[in-house]
């Protein structure tokens, strides 16, 4: 019998599929499911035009059998099988497709669109095997042929002995080696995995002899071990079904058997989507993050599937990073597919997709927020640090998108309120959005810096978040009301004190000596107009604050970057007066005690102080 060769270029092909392509073997029964039910869809476009067929689906399957003593994994289908010539033509060129050359011919879109690129995905086969038989019977013809190969040498094609109209593929598995374990794919469990994995919505049953036990019918306590045939696949996806016939619990429940997570999602998102490109998608918005979420080890994407195929499990480019915490997957017909079905060509079908369930995540987020507000502090609790991040990165690209959904503790409030509900509330002469930094809730309620505006009856939002001041500094505004620290030098506050402003003139020189005290460690020392009880506080000048100074020299890389800091001296304490006196008659006396007003405000700040050893003297002097 005549060994046909492949083209050269065909040759080179199957190695570079063979040894580089695809990223994992197990694929190889994907596509060969995959090209099995597109058999199928062949007769059952067929009998759309041809009134001498008549397509029942319930006699049509796929069968999925392994012989560990010969060392063979068997797919057999019952779909309109090949010609001669289709064996020759589909199998003999590598990247000859004949489902999609059917496909070109048949302009039908009623939901059975053939999606197998044959000539590529059979050739997955020889990942794992050192020889593939294809045993094909058409429907056009009486007589069955067999195709078979060992690899890039060639090729043979003969007659054979087939019944029943199909195609029966039988590979030969390669023998282990200490790299590779080929058994794998004769074991029972691995193979109902793989196919639950990747092709558990193929619309035909894909069936196995499974080994079961069950009771001895005599009821002594023993079990008997027999084999059944099984259908392993689901064949119905559930987001190609109705809204209205599913319930929360088989949202819950698929989202379970997917294993999204082990928590319950706190809400869901069905997307069906029939205009210029077609897809379905079911998301889920986690209730908590998983272990590794703020990791670089975490990776995001959704499933990615062709028609109720498999093709990435985790298909990055579907969510963009600040909503990388959503689970689920995205089906569409229309994608384009390169060589190895797992590499997705980035074209404009897939960028739609993902600009369309981005607004589509937004406004479920935003309907939980409204309508269910505890369901939303429960997602912002676990992921709002995420959104934080996402209105900061890529330089404010995306505040817009992200800044109603934000969350802060309020001051008033003793809860998180929204931007929206904060500006709602503004009083008309107040001007800015007032907040405070500090690391805990209970810290920020101490800050001398919160007295004026607390006291003008202003609310303060509590940022407590490392990433929640540098957030804020790119997004600027919010409905053109712009953010103010309390800390800032100027809080737009209008202080009509004649007595304060004297005051100011009458001891510049006071203020001035405690600037020189202090070496260059503070940009200025001013008469605090905020102060109510507090005799200290630093306040800053520009955009960088003592809150971010902290962070920035937190990191590993740490430039030593510090704040313009000013000392603010409350005049109204009795700690001033003692300011004064030293000034008027001991000027080592009020060094001290402006090295112990600036170290009490560092303290107050979380800073660290720079010589603690002075610090401790410098207290047991005034206490001498």
């Amino acid at each position: 019998m005549e060994t046909k060769e492949f083209k050269a270029e065909s040759k080179r092909l199957l190695e570079m599929m063979i040894n580089s392509i695809y990223s994992q073997r197990e694929v190889f029964l994907r596509e060969l499911i995959s090209n099995a039910s597109d058999a199928i869809d062949k007769i059952y476009y067929r009998a759309l035009s041809d009134d001498a067929i008549t397509f029942h689906k319930e006699d049509y399957y796929i069968k999925i059998k392994a012989d560990k003593q010969k060392r063979t994994l068997t797919i057999t289908d019952s779909g309109i099988g090949m010609t001669k010539e289709e064996l020759e033509n589909n199998l003999g060129t590598i990247a000859k497709s004949g489902s999609l050359a059917f496909k070109n011919e048949t302009e039908l879109k009623d939901g059975h669109d053939i999606i197998g690129q044959f000539g590529v995905g059979f050739y997955a086969a020889f990942m794992v095997a050192d020889v593939v038989t294809v045993t094909s019977k058409s429907l056009d013809n009486s007589i069955a042929y067999k195709w078979q190969s060992k690899g890039a040498d060639g090729y043979t094609i003969e007659e054979a002995a087939k019944e029943q109209v199909g195609t029966e593929i039988v590979l030969t598995l390669k023998e282990n080696s200490e790299e590779d374990h080929y058994d794998e794919f004769l074991d029972e469990y691995r193979l109902k995995q793989i196919i639950k994995k990747y092709s558990d919505f193929i619309r035909y049953p894909i069936k196995m002899d499974v080994s079961v036990s069950a009771p001895e019918q005599d009821d002594n306590g023993e079990f008997a071990e027999f084999v059944e045939e099984q259908t392993i696949n689901s064949m119905v996806p559930i987001w190609r079904k109705n809204k209205s016939e599913l319930t929360d619990e088989d949202y819950e429940r698929f989202y379970e058997d997917k294993r999204y997570g082990f928590d319950k999602p706190l809400t869901h998102i069905h997307v069906g989507v029939d205009g210029a490109i077609r897809y379905n998608a079911i998301l889920y918005v986690p209730e908590k993050a998983p272990f590794d979420y703020y990791s670089k080890e975490y990776e995001k994407g959704v499933e990615l599937y062709s028609n109720g195929v498999l093709i990435m499990e985790k298909c990055a480019d579907l969510l963009p990073d600040y909503f990388s915490f959503v689970k689920g997957l995205v089906d569409s017909e229309d994608l384009s597919l390169n060589i190895s079905r797992e590499m997705l060509q980035h074209d404009r079908q897939l960028k739609k997709i993902e600009k369309n369930i981005t607004k589509k995540i937004k406004g479920q987020l935003k309907t939980l927020l409204k309508d269910e507000r505890e369901k939303y502090e429960a997602f912002y609790q676990s992921f709002g640090r995420q959104l934080k991040f996402g209105v900061y990165n890529d330089f404010g690209a995306n505040k817009e998108m992200l800044e109603d959904l934000l969350l802060f503790y309020s001051s008033k409030e003793k809860k998180l309120v929204s931007l929206d509900e904060y500006v709602s509330k503004m009083a008309d002469e107040q001007k800015y959005i007032y907040y405070a930094t500090g690391e805990s809730i209970e810290r920020i309620n101490k800050l001398p810096q919160t007295e004026l505006v607390a006291d003008e009856g202003y609310e303060i939002l509590y940022f407590t978040d490392d990433i929640d001041e540098f957030a804020i500094k790119m997004l600027r505004v919010y409905k053109d009301k712009e953010f103010k620290s309390v800390s800032s030098s100027d809080l737009g506050i209008n202080v009509n004190d004649k007595e304060t402003t004297e005051t100011e003139e009458e001891v510049k020189p006071l203020l001035q000596f405690m600037k020189d005290a202090l070496n260059g460690k503070v940009k200025d020392v001013k008469i605090s107009t905020r102060l109510k009880s507090h005799p200290v506080c630093l306040s800053t000048e520009g955009e960088l604050t003592i809150e971010m100074e902290k962070i920035l020299n937190a990191m590993p890389d740490s430039q030593g970057v510090t704040a313009d800091k000013v000392l603010e001296i409350n005049t109204s304490h009795e700690v001033f007066q003692s300011l004064k006196t030293a000034f008027a008659q001991d000027n080592d006396k009020l060094t001290l005690y402006t090295n112990l007003l600036y170290n009490q405000a560092l303290l107050i700040e979380g800073l660290p102080i720079e010589d603690p050893v002075e610090f401790t003297n410098n207290i047991c002097k005034i206490m001498g």
